[in-house]
């Protein structure tokens, strides 16, 4: 073998190796660019172990993120793990979930934002028209599932009060979950 490769003429002298070997390795004659981009390619969740996940705190149940409402430890036998058991609502409908995963292992948690945008304007579709942070428009949320909240803010847009909503988002879904009145415009 060792002759095969000092007689190879496309290897130069300068990249013959003492043991007879090609020095050329592939990371050597290629490169490669990775470009960064904010959200491309993140992550909707991240892992925890079931153990540290609290009573108020947030976790994926049937592929939803929920909040979680009650937590509670089940000590199994000698040789199984100890169980939490977690009752959980659905942050976006309501719902009501529940899961049992064993403490050592790890679960899913939803990264999960708040952000206040004023209100311009709501259509007669439902959607409503926000103003961003930076000056531009969102317009692409409907009124919430929440029938007192969507009597509150049309009320307040009606008698011309200045509203700012927050709109919680997870898991690539978003939608209005509370209101403040700032006073009137």
């Amino acid at each position: 073998m060792r002759a095969h490769y000092l007689a190879d003429p496309t290897v130069s002298e300068t990249h013959r190796l003492p043991s007879g070997g090609s020095g050329i390795a592939m990371s050597d004659s290629e490169e490669h660019h990775f470009e960064s981009k904010a959200d491309a390619g993140a992550s909707k969740t991240y892992p925890q172990q079931a153990g540290t996940v609290r009573k108020n705190g947030f976790l994926v149940i049937k592929g939803r993120p929920c909040k979680v409402v009650e937590v509670s430890t089940s000590k199994t036998g000698k040789h199984g793990h100890a169980k939490c058991h977690f009752v959980a609502i659905d942050i976006f409908n309501g719902k009501k979930l529940e899961d049992i995963v064993p403490s050592s292992h790890n679960c899913d948690i939803p990264h999960v934002n708040r952000t206040e945008y004023q209100l311009i304007d709501i259509s007669e579709d439902g959607f409503v028209s926000l103003l961003t942070s930076d000056g531009n428009t969102k317009d692409d949320l409907r009124l919430p599932t929440d029938d007192t909240l969507v009597a509150q803010i049309k009320e307040g847009f009606e008698s011309g009060k200045d509203l700012v909503v927050t709109v919680q988002s997870a898991m690539g879904e978003e939608q209005i979950c509370a209101l403040k009145d700032v006073g009137p415009k």
